[in-house]
């Protein structure tokens, strides 16, 4: 028995040897210096990445739909704030030429004192007719992550945001209140990184009946039966066919529907892009700070690491290795250095923003999104920049003579 437990104990310091000889010896503080310029940076691009996602989110679910409300200002919200969407209107605009479908919605806002006006971050009741399929060309059904979604019959259940879920702890089979009154949750989304990360949904009926309990001017236009119960609606999702321009069929809608508020997606996404261009030349001015920072702080410090071992170098070539071993082993130390050091920084960024984003969570707000092609940018930035600072570095000791590397580096 002991000589199977000797052979395993001296297999693991084998191990053990191989990955210490990976990173050489005296190079502690480089790496530790490389992980850190690599951790600032890549800190710097998951909140870049967290925030371009946010704002391409919003542009593709806006240029998914057609969204369209009474005409006026009130008592919509979401995309389009305008008066009462009624069945009526609803169904001349699914007669318009070039409709494939129109979806009835109540958007509410959970907050009576939030504004009613254009969110991407506001949370929302959203009420949706399941009768009709969602029209949204970007979102045909929104991804759930936990449970079920939506479906006909359904009765005071709800399906929450990943965001909405997240800063109130729940999961399905959990109880909400929503307006006064209590729901089941079925289903929890994925998370999109835009507007349905905030939303509560439920069925359009049960939508309706929060908005009677919570506006009095409504319940005494319902009494009076003036408005039917199939006429409150906020707004409508409105598809189009195979082969149609959505702008021009908004504009279509606008004229052969009278009395509505339409957006035309395209004006809408450019909106949402102007209304955010100064975070992206924001966010484009940072990250190329955080490249210009991260790759000097880099080449300089495997530069100035390859530089402390000039003697050794001019022992060595005085040795009689070429210059040709000299840039072989510079190169192998830079290219093994900017690698730990990268990978280093790499973990380190990603348990300061797991950190970070674990307590803004409980709010449902994250700051950071490490995506694999930026931790791929960073290694083989890391590496790529290592090899370029000890080729020069090991270029600028070859043109020095043996003597002199050995009595400058003394």
């Amino acid at each position: 028995m002991g000589a199977p437990l000797a052979r395993e104990a001296r297999g693991v310091e084998a191990r053990v040897v191989r990955l210490a000889a990976l990173l050489p010896r005296g190079y502690a503080f480089t790496v530790i210096g490389i992980a850190v310029g690599v951790a600032g940076l890549v800190s710097l691009g998951a909140m870049a990445e967290r925030i371009m996602r946010f704002i391409d989110g919003g542009d593709r679910f806006v240029l998914g739909q057609i969204s369209v409300a009474g005409e006026g200002m009130g008592m919509g919200t979401g995309f389009t704030a305008g008066s009462l969407l009624s069945a009526a209107k609803i169904a001349e605009i699914a007669a318009v030429p070039g409709v494939s479908g129109v979806q009835a919605q109540v958007m509410l806002p959970l907050n009576t004192s939030t504004s009613h006006f254009l969110t991407l971050t506001q949370e929302l009741i959203m009420g949706l007719d399941l009768s009709v399929p969602m029209p949204n060309r970007h979102y045909r059904e929104l991804p759930v992550g936990a449970g079920r979604s939506l479906g006909p019959g359904d009765h005071r259940v709800t399906v929450l945001g990943a965001d909405f879920a997240a800063s109130r702890h729940l999961a399905v089979g959990s109880t909400i209140a929503l307006g006064g009154q209590d729901f089941t949750v079925v289903g929890i989304l994925e998370k999109t990184f835009t507007a349905p990360d905030r939303f509560a949904l439920v069925p359009i009926e049960d939508a309706r009946e929060l908005w009677l309990r919570r506006d009095p001017l409504l319940v005494q236009a319902f009494g009076a039966a003036s408005v039917r119960r199939g006429d409150l609606n906020t707004g409508a999702a409105v598809g189009w066919r195979d082969g149609e321009d959505p702008d021009a069929l908004a504009r279509r809608i606008q004229a052969s529907v009278a009395g509505l508020n339409v957006t035309i997606p395209g004006e809408l996404s450019n909106l949402l892009r102007q209304s955010t261009a100064f975070f992206s030349a924001l966010l484009l001015g940072i990250g190329a700070l955080g490249l210009l920072i991260g790759g000097l702080s880099l080449a300089n410090t495997v530069t100035a690491a390859v530089f402390e071992r000039l003697r050794d170098f001019g022992i060595k070539r005085a040795l009689g290795a070429t210059d040709l071993d000299l840039l072989g082993e510079v190169l192998g130390e830079g290219l093994r250095v900017s690698l730990w050091g990268g990978a280093a920084g790499v973990f380190l960024a990603l348990g300061i923003g797991r950190t970070v984003d674990s307590r803004l969570l409980r709010d449902g707000q994250q700051l950071f999104l490490f995506s694999p092609r930026l931790l791929g940018f960073a290694l083989v930035f890391s590496v790529a920049l290592g090899a370029l600072a000890a080729g020069y570095a090991t270029l600028r000791i070859a043109r020095l003579s043996p003597a002199e590397a050995i009595r400058r580096g003394t």
